[in-house]
């Protein structure tokens, strides 16, 4: 069974020519049992949604303007959540608005253990995106309109992406396309790779050089891609400057940092490891000893096919 979810518009604040838009994109997370829309119908600032009312069966609701400078609509918008979410069956709400005034509602209704998906245009402040468990941008929606403006640097979000697979293989677990969407939503609520150009998750994380996709049947996995000859080429380094230390080894900080100097961008979690003590001691004949002040390491020939 669909998940049950509520739509919510502010007509104050949110222009008719994303209805379609709005409607099509809630379809994916499920069933929409309540539609309605709030403004003040009297006013010709809404003339624009009267004529998509009918024909997107959305429910108008009145809210005259009692008083000059004081929005009405989001108190009796406000009032009726709070309502279906004491009184309905509903497993989300969707609210459609590029006003901050509805960020505590937001985050009321993620208190209740109810998903919460946002949509405005770009220019809906901050709190209200992060307040929303996903918070879509509405020019993103139509077709030309898609820009990185605004959006999180790509770089981010494939570190993002190291970080969680990297997480992932410390636990002996693959990560799957799946896993890696809902952890960016989480983390940046406004992500959408609409924004960088791409109709598809997949799409978007084979653009980055550090990551690759590998499909088995209907499963995709997110692994790091190995440039293997310039892995290659810093494991014989770094096993050339602990063989040469010597039988007192080389201090952990001391190796790390020639390594840093001979190879500029090295990371370790381009290696699937998260520290960089976890990567050295995985190599064959290599351990890492602990000499109260430093952390020494030493290379024993006899270790090294065990």
């Amino acid at each position: 069974m669909e998940d049950r979810f509520a739509l919510l518009i502010d007509a104050d604040n949110v222009s008719s020519k994303y209805i379609e838009p709005i409607l099509d994109e809630l379809s994916k997370y499920g069933n929409v049992t309540y539609k309605r829309i709030y403004g003040d119908w009297t006013s010709t600032n809404n003339a624009g949604w009267k004529d998509e009312l009918l024909n997107n069966s959305i429910t108008p609701i009145q809210q005259f303007s009692y008083t000059h400078g004081k929005n009405a609509t989001d108190s009796a918008m406000i009032i009726d959540a709070m309502d279906m979410l004491y009184t309905s069956e509903l497993e989300g709400f969707c609210l459609v608005s590029s006003d901050s005034d509805f960020t505590k509602l937001a985050s009321r209704l993620r208190e209740s253990g109810k998903t919460v998906i946002g949509m405005g245009e770009n220019k809906t402040p901050a709190p209200f995106r992060k307040a929303c468990d996903i918070f879509t941008v509405l020019e993103l929606l139509l077709e030309d309109s898609m820009s990185e403006n605004d959006a999180v640097a790509r770089s981010q979000i494939e570190e993002a992406v190291i970080r969680i697979i990297t997480e992932n293989q410390n636990d002996d677990r693959e990560t799957g396309l799946g896993e890696v969407g809902s952890r960016l939503v989480k983390m940046y609520p406004d992500f959408d790779v609409r924004r960088y150009g791409y109709s598809l998750l997949s799409r978007f994380l084979e653009s980055f050089p550090k990551l690759k996709l590998i499909q088995s049947g209907s499963q995709i996995t997110v692994t790091l891609f190995e440039d293997k000859s310039k892995k290659e080429r810093i494991e014989e380094f770094i096993l050339k400057q602990i063989r040469d230390s010597g039988k007192h080894g080389i201090f952990l900080s001391v190796l790390g940092n020639r390594i840093r100097n001979k190879f500029g961008d090295f990371k370790v979690r381009d290696y699937g490891y998260s520290q960089f003590k976890q990567y050295i001691q995985s190599f064959p004949g290599v351990h890492v000893l602990d000499d109260g002040e430093h952390n020494r390491v030493i290379y024993s020939k006899r270790d090294e096919h065990k």
